[in-house]
């Protein structure tokens, strides 16, 4: 065997979602904090997320995470997270993966029946709360950087849809908001594909149409995902809802960014308070309970501090290999299944 690349992967789901971890065989990215070593490795490695993402070795279902040491010293590790189509400066999913993979490998000591600590990541420093139990991870609780509700009933104009109102929000990307059941949706399995469609229309119209972007991360704008909510059923009962990742396919999981953007939103139109949670359930049925633990302000615009709640699960260990007359070494994209497009990029 001949290989001028050899990755290992510990592979990883949280609530059904994707988020394998790179834990070998990756040099950390040039940069002074996460966010500037995120965009490093965007704009002079992403050959790595493709081999990875892309076909023969990945999937469109895939997400992977390159393990990096902290820019910190109160943070145990930073990580850099890789989508199919970006790199977000947070994943909710992903650092639950990221967590679990960190204490069942013993890269950082677990200690029972609570493990804390904090992550360096590209949106900032999150803290995390470990239950854990004979040595496995029941259930990882963290503190997202602040979120916030952008722009509520935006009006954009989608191909095939019309006019729709939707609520612009940031919880670690931004997100477009749409009513689910305005258009007809009940967020279930049989519909995956037409939600993923309409999502897509939904993103391409919102990031041509709306100007949206962090007021403290100049390189975060546009809008990344579309979430279709459906209604609000009330402070600590369950909600669905799904997230559709570009380039069109629903997240697994009930998405940790996205209910904290929905936190946001609710908070804003005082339909949720502080101290008061959201049980977010996928169109899979997995589930993350979210909480609002505080009112802040982000650059003087309102904000709130989420905490998310939820599981993931080691499924295996991978080593990636790149054999030097490998025509595919940064793999390749096909339409009936990567998405509504073959683009790698938004």
């Amino acid at each position: 065997m001949r290989t001028k690349t050899s990755i290992r992967v510990v592979g990883c789901h949280a609530e059904g979602e994707i988020g394998d971890v790179i834990v070998g065989g990756v040099l950390p990215p040039a940069g002074r904090t996460m966010m500037e070593k995120m965009i490093t490795m965007e704009r002079d490695h992403d050959h790595i997320r493709r081999m990875l993402i892309c076909e023969p070795r990945g999937s469109v279902a895939r997400h992977v995470n390159l393990l990096v040491p902290s820019t910190r010293e109160d943070c145990v590790a930073g990580a850099i997270i890789m989508e199919p189509t970006e790199y977000p400066p947070m994943s909710g999913s992903n650092t639950i993966c990221v967590a679990t993979v960190l204490l069942e490998t013993g890269m950082v000591p677990m200690r029972e029946p609570e493990t804390r600590f904090k992550l360096d990541m590209p949106g900032g420093v999150i803290e995390v709360r470990a239950e854990c139990k004979d040595g496995k991870c029941l259930s990882i609780t963290f503190r997202n950087a602040p979120a916030f509700a952008h722009s509520l009933d935006a009006n954009i104009e989608v191909e095939g849809l019309g006019t729709l109102k939707v609520d612009i929000a940031y919880g670690g990307m931004f997100y477009a908001i749409v009513d689910a059941s305005a258009l007809g949706f009940s967020v279930t399995a049989d519909e995956a594909r037409e939600l993923a469609v309409a999502g897509e229309k939904v993103r391409r119209a919102a990031r041509e149409q709306l100007d949206v972007v962090h007021p403290q991360f100049d390189n975060v704008r546009g809008v990344s995902i579309v979430q279709f909510a459906m209604p609000f059923q009330g402070p600590g009962k369950v909600t669905r809802n799904t997230c559709i990742v570009s380039p069109g396919r629903s997240d697994r999981s009930p998405t940790g960014t996205g209910t904290s953007a929905r936190m946001a939103v609710l908070q804003a139109r005082g339909q949720m308070k502080e101290g008061e949670m959201l049980i977010h359930e996928s169109i899979i049925g997995s589930r993350f309970t979210g909480k609002i633990l505080e009112l802040t302000e982000v650059a003087g615009r309102k904000a709130i501090v989420p905490q998310i709640t939820g599981r993931a699960w080691i499924t295996g260990e991978h080593n990636y290999y790149l054999d030097p007359t490998d025509p595919y070494p940064q793999g390749y994209v096909l339409s009936d299944t990567w998405g509504t497009s073959t683009s790698v990029t938004q």
